[in-house]
């Protein structure tokens, strides 16, 4: 069984920052910063877009609930929200969640970089594209 599973069924002790019905919110173990908090479906999807649309928007309602508290609880100055959908893009646990980083100065050991790669020439072509 699933990791996240079992936590979401209270199999393995976690520290709950939020729960319903359908969804769990846990501070994660790797604490990037205080207060990084991991919001996920209590059923079992692999990967976000594998949640079911009325669930994916509560689980945003539910970071935002969390995110506030983070902010005005924990006094921090911002806050990241992540999803890593996939093993490519970072996922190790095949369970969709939503990791919410609170943010408390430049360099509190989260980062984020955009890196510059040659872009596409023809945006109308990559648009059809997605859109099929």
């Amino acid at each position: 069984m699933c990791i996240f599973c079992m936590i979401a069924n209270h199999e393995i002790p976690s520290s709950v920052v939020y729960e319903d019905d359908t969804v769990i919110a846990i501070l994660d173990l790797s604490q990037v910063t205080k207060g990084h908090t991991l919001v996920m479906p209590k059923e079992h999807y692999e990967t976000l877009i594998d949640v079911p649309s009325q669930l994916a928007m509560h689980m945003m309602e539910v970071v935002q609930i969390v995110a506030k508290r983070l902010t005005t609880n924990l006094h921090a100055k911002g806050f990241n929200v992540l999803n890593n959908g996939g093993e490519l893009a970072g996922q190790t646990v095949m369970h969709a969640h939503i990791h919410i980083i609170p943010r408390y100065e430049e360099n509190d050991g989260f980062d984020v970089q955009f890196h510059t790669t040659e872009k596409p020439k023809d945006l109308a072509a990559v648009l059809s594209e997605i859109n099929g």
